[in-house]
């Protein structure tokens, strides 16, 4: 049984803490290279919209890096509509990482290297960058749906350490597990503090207060599948990824730690491609 931890309550800080110790996350996390704290940012949005990542999560992050005495800490990432050293001013990342003294950096502007990955499903080739391809992965995303991907949570959000992001979206269940079986995330913290129900840029706040983390990316994505009544079974990425072998989405393969999924669910208003033709990310 994979674990995934299901901490509610009113100190994202300290309730990241607490899920990350509760799945021993620090014993996946390499002191052999940098730590890249990976948040999704696809615009400039405050994070109380529900659109894009919590700073306060990812401060939860950086503490417990710190705590373990990891110390080489990146937070990055590449984002689809905005300037991303604009979107982490707003969220208030710029002020995180000063006070942790963690380096930002925005992966859109870093070296790209090709990669081909093994036995594709769909993407052939993508350059990713070169900040990603080097470090251990910490994937900090939004509760949220996706219109296209069904959810957008830790394994999709690998999609903003790529170049033309926008090619991605062809094949796009396929080509998330391609590029996650190159930069799979090694730890998943998922930000419900307040989530967002519609699309992912809908800017629909949905208040949760919950944190969901875990040492296996995918099985952390279906249980925050399940947190919006989204069954697991029905995201095609996570069934895929679960095929290939990098993780598992069977809800009854996960031991969730904290609070019972039961307790927390909520069932999220969800849109289609159908009704919204702009802002894919």
């Amino acid at each position: 049984m994979t674990e995934v931890a299901i901490v509610r309550g009113t100190t994202p800080q300290d309730m990241t803490v607490k899920a990350l110790q509760m799945v021993k996350a620090d014993e996946v996390l390499s002191k052999q290279k940098p730590l890249l704290i990976k948040p999704n940012y696809i615009n400039a949005s405050h994070p109380s919209t529900g659109i894009t990542t919590d700073s306060r999560i990812i401060e939860g992050a950086v503490k417990f890096l710190r705590q373990h005495n990891l110390k080489e800490v990146i937070i990055g990432e590449g984002s689809g509509f905005a300037d991303t050293l604009e979107a982490f001013k707003v969220a208030g990342v710029d002020t995180v990482a000063e006070r942790w003294q963690a380096k930002m950096v925005d992966l859109n502007k870093d070296e790209f290297i090709e990669v081909v990955p093994k036995n594709p499903l769909a993407l052939r080739r993508v350059q990713i960058a070169k900040t990603a391809l080097e470090s251990t992965i910490i994937s900090v995303p939004k509760l949220k749906p996706h219109r296209l991907a069904g959810v957008t949570l830790s394994l999709k959000n690998m999609m903003g350490a790529v170049k033309s992001k926008g090619t991605i979206h062809n094949h796009l269940s396929q080509k998330i597990v391609d590029l996650v079986s190159i930069i799979k995330p090694s730890v998943a913290v998922v930000d419900g503090i307040i989530a967002g129900e519609g699309h992912e840029t809908s800017g629909n706040p949905v208040e949760m207060n919950l944190v969901i983390a875990g040492t296996d990316s995918v099985a952390v994505d279906a249980v925050g599948a399940a947190v919006m009544c989204i069954p697991p079974e029905s995201v095609k990425h996570l069934c895929l990824a679960e095929e290939t072998g990098l993780g598992t989405c069977r809800l009854e393969r996960i031991e969730i730690l904290g609070e019972p999924l039961e307790r927390v669910k909520k069932k999220f208003r969800t849109s289609s491609l159908s009704k919204f033709l702009v802002h894919l990310g």
